[in-house]
């Protein structure tokens, strides 16, 4: 029987869809930014903050503020060319600016006249920002003017318009994720300030802030050194061999690359990677090249000059590699990435070109700096000695069933399930901790692992001194994939959910970090597959008659203690004799609780509560606020004064007749010197 003869619908023509403009990205988002959960959504800030870097490499920009408002909404700022907003050749009843924010594929970036390299091209950029985010608004100074538009979930408001007269330059872009497509819209500052450092190194001179008006904090960066500076930033608490890191660049080809190594005597390679300031943390071309030349150019070095006894000695990367520090970043006209995300770089003449770069060199550094090179060459050599003993050990571990179950000191309490996918494994401190976990545990799916102390530091350890261990042994025999990069394998790992469960002490924070350490050092793809969790423990335990609750920060409590306070108040609106029902009386409650954290807010910045009434009342806010928090404030409230202002501070402090100014201004969140 055909399928149509069963009443099924019939495929034909009519049931080919075609999705216009951004549907197709509201559609598959993960096709666009890797993931609808914090990846993707961390990344959605990276594509706006990567145009302002594009506008950095073209020479143009110097400035980049990024913004997460109470809303977790986030603003970008740079001091750029900002956006082109007249009529499109190709579209003419539209403005550039809005064919940038609608259509996918549309920039300046495809013909290497307007930017020679960029990193905003391939994942579709802002365009995409738009599609996912609940609005969109983007305003441009430009020309002398201010244009502004505004989006909703992809599709305009309304025309660019011109709303007001600005000397500046640049654009401002502020979004809200949209909720419909995100199921958490909380961005996390550290993950915002990490790949902000990482750009400010990238790019010597650039001042990048990022500001969180939710928790009242800001960092600014901005490193002249470039990544000489990324690579001491990495290397800061560590005994390096060599106090300066080899830094070498080179044009080749129209294609730029940079390296920047240090080595300590640590026992991980740390090595950071970058694509026109794309960080392709799963490596590529680039970093394939730069691997393979350092391999060959120390085993060169070894036999050239024979620095060791053994002349028959080969050392693999791996060991060449132990205690390295490298950040690597290549600047290519044409990029050609693998994925959506950019973190796999796919052009095979980068592999020829940074092979070169890196053999000639890092040669030539060594031949001239052979007391360098000896203390290299003496730490891969430590390194091969130690790879034998830890395969040894392994053999012999395998062999003689050293790790079975029944030797281990902290018995583990397995489950009853089979299948991985549904098992969990708590790994908890201490064996007082651990007869507590089994007995609330689920036998059938929940097993405990009750380790006793604290765990070897694996950051300062090789691992044969890692397969002495007792902990370490009971957790590699318990999850049962094994250990390293060449023996771990994640399908044979016995449990999906592996959940470390310590303490809310100094002492489990620390327990947790070594493990951590070991699990990111030993078993990475655990953490890869999102294999490994955290258990939050409570701070507070709030008990009232047989009610329990339990409360995992202050203000939680906070929040808990005020609502319970409050009950049984009754509230009158001014004029009336009927109280407020019990739903407008909490958003009252609420209300108050916002009002109060603002007053926080406004007084850690210098500006009084009535101050800022009288600015509401008035219905004008400043746009500038100038002087120290202790001195009397300046407000300038329109771009001419703010033009009036600069003008004769610079004409007085070039007659050496006026102090220098600092000023800090909240509209743009830029500093000004």
């Amino acid at each position: 029987m055909l399928p149509n003869e069963t009443g099924e619908e019939k495929y034909d023509a009519s049931k080919i869809q075609v999705l216009e403009g951004l549907e197709a990205v509201r559609k598959r988002p993960a096709m666009y930014i890797g993931s609808t959960g914090p990846m993707g959504l961390h990344h959605l800030v990276y594509e706006v903050v990567d145009n302002s870097i594009d506008e950095v490499l073209a020479g143009y920009c110097k400035n980049i503020d990024v913004t997460i408002h109470d809303d977790n909404s986030i603003t970008v700022l740079d001091d750029g060319r900002g956006i082109p907003v007249e009529p499109h050749p190709k579209y003419k009843d539209k403005s550039a600016l809005e064919i940038v924010m609608t259509k996918l594929h549309a920039g300046g970036k495809f013909d290497n006249k307007a930017y020679k390299v960029s990193g905003g091209l391939h994942g579709v950029g802002v365009s995409v920002v738009n599609a996912l985010s609940e609005w969109l608004e983007v305003e441009v100074y430009r020309d002398g003017k201010i244009y502004f538009q505004r989006y909703e979930r992809g599709k305009p408001t309304g025309p660019v318009k011109v709303t007001g007269k600005s000397d500046e330059r640049g654009t401002r872009v502020s979004f809200l994720a949209d909720t419909l497509i995100f199921k958490d819209i909380n961005y996390s500052f550290e993950t915002l300030s990490n790949r902000l450092r990482e750009l400010a190194f990238l790019n010597a001179g650039t001042r990048i802030t990022i500001i969180d008006e939710r928790s009242d904090k800001e960092y600014t960066f901005n490193y002249e050194g470039g990544i000489v500076s990324f690579v001491k930033f990495l290397n800061a608490n560590k005994n390096v061999l060599h106090p300066q890191p080899i830094y070498f660049s080179k044009e080749k080809d129209g294609i730029g690359v940079e390296v920047a190594l240090q080595y300590n005597d640590g026992y991980n390679e740390q090595v950071f990677s970058f694509v026109n300031n794309i960080n392709t943390i799963e490596g590529g071309t680039h970093l394939s090249g730069f691997r393979s030349a350092l391999t060959r150019v120390v085993n060169d070095y070894i036999k050239k000059n024979e620095v060791t006894r053994n002349k028959d000695i080969t050392l693999t990367g791996d060991d060449v590699r132990e205690g390295l520090t490298t950040v690597i970043s290549v600047k290519v006209p044409n990029p050609q990435f693998e994925g959506q995300t950019k973190t796999k770089l796919g052009n095979s003449e980068v592999e020829g070109i940074t092979k070169s770069v890196v053999g000639d060199s890092l040669s030539s550094f060594l031949e001239e700096n052979p007391a360098v090179a000896n203390k290299i060459i003496e730490k891969a050599i430590n390194a091969a000695e130690a790879r034998e003993a830890a395969r040894k050990a392994r053999e012999l571990t395998r062999r003689k069933s050293a790790l079975d179950s029944a030797s281990l000191p902290g018995k583990l309490a397995d489950c009853s399930e089979k299948d991985p996918r549904f098992c969990e494994l708590f790994i908890v401190e201490g064996d007082s901790a651990g007869g507590s976990a089994k007995q609330g545990r689920d036998r059938s799916f929940q097993a405990i692992l009750p380790l006793k102390g604290k765990i070897l530091n694996v950051e300062k350890a090789r691992l044969n001194k890692m397969l002495t261990n007792d902990e370490i042994r009971t957790m590699i025999t318990a999850i049962g994939a094994g250990i390293g990069q060449d023996d771990f394998d994640i399908e044979k790992v016995r449990y999906h959910k592996i959940i470390i469960m310590t303490d809310a002490d100094v002492d489990g924070a620390h327990i947790r970090t070594l493990l951590l350490t070991f699990f990111y050092r030993q078993m990475l793809p655990l953490i890869e597959k999102g294999f490994i969790y955290i258990a939050q423990p409570p701070l507070y335990k709030v008990k009232k008659n047989k009610t329990e609750m339990y409360l995992h920060s202050e203000e939680e409590l906070s929040n808990f203690l005020f609502r319970e306070g409050m009950k049984g108040i009754v509230a009158y609106p001014p004029g009336s004799r009927l109280p407020l029902d019990e739903k407008k009386f909490r958003v009252l409650l609420d209300n108050i609780n916002l009002a109060v954290s603002l007053i926080k807010k406004l007084s850690r910045k210098g500006v009084g509560f009535e101050e800022y009434l009288k600015f509401y009342s008035a219905q004008k806010f400043p746009i500038y606020r100038i002087g120290d928090v202790d001195e009397k404030p300046h407000y300038i409230y329109s771009e001419k004064e703010w033009k009036a202002y600069k003008e004769e501070v610079l004409a007085q402090f070039k007659r050496k007749k006026y102090p220098m100014v600092s000023c800090r201004w909240k509209c743009r969140n830029r500093n000004w010197e």
